[in-house]
């Protein structure tokens, strides 16, 4: 069952959120609604997105949402089985960037973006924990579009948290949280409209 943190029915609060092994910042309205149709508009129709798949059991599986990598051109990115080498930054992700990193405190240098075409895309349970992240990395997590279900889940208390990221919101992921606590985006049988969700990272 997903909930808040203890008996608070506030949570998330805007702003600092400690949990069981990690924290997270949420900023609901990080971006103005004119700000977020901006992006909104310029990522689905700039980004050079790809379909990518995977192989399980000898056969070659779509992921169910489209994605990107950009960044610094040094800093490819494996995970999935897949290696992602960055498209350099364009305009719109660097303003993106550059807004978003005094808050985390952190300069980032590389991005995955997701692109969920509807309720039928998603990303299934997993943590940003891969070596070339280091350890306690910070992950900024940019999103525009439809509202999505964002869920947390403890890998040992098995504790489920659950937060709706909204259009123009800002989500940022510290701590020790990567080690601990997978999320995933779940599938939606409502009809739902496209989202895209940008994560900043630094890679070592």
């Amino acid at each position: 069952m997903f909930g808040g943190n203890g008996n608070d029915n506030t949570f998330p609060k805007t702003g600092l959120n400690k949990i069981t092994n990690g924290e997270f910042i949420y900023l609901p309205n990080f971006f103005s609604k004119s700000e977020s149709d901006f992006y909104l508009k310029a990522l689905t129709e700039k980004v050079i997105w790809k379909q990518e798949s995977m192989n399980i059991y000898g056969k070659n599986i779509d992921f169910p949402r489209l994605t990107a990598w950009y960044g610094d051109n040094d800093k490819p990115y494996s995970f999935s089985g897949i290696t992602l080498c960055p498209t350099p930054w364009n305009e719109e992700i660097l303003a993106i960037k550059n807004k978003i990193e005094p808050e985390s405190k952190v300069v980032f240098n590389s991005v995955l973006l997701n692109r969920y075409r509807s309720g039928s895309d998603s990303i299934s349970w997993h943590t940003d924990a891969e070596k070339e992240l280091g350890k306690n990395p910070v992950i900024a997590s940019a999103n525009f579009g439809e509202t999505r279900k964002f869920q947390l889940r403890h890998r040992i208390t098995k504790e489920k948290l659950e937060i709706e990221l909204k259009h123009g919101s800002l989500l940022i992921m510290q701590g020790e949280l990567q080690h601990f606590w997978q999320h995933q985006v779940p599938k939606s049988a409502k009809p739902l409209k496209e989202r895209i969700n940008l994560t900043f990272r630094v890679i070592l």
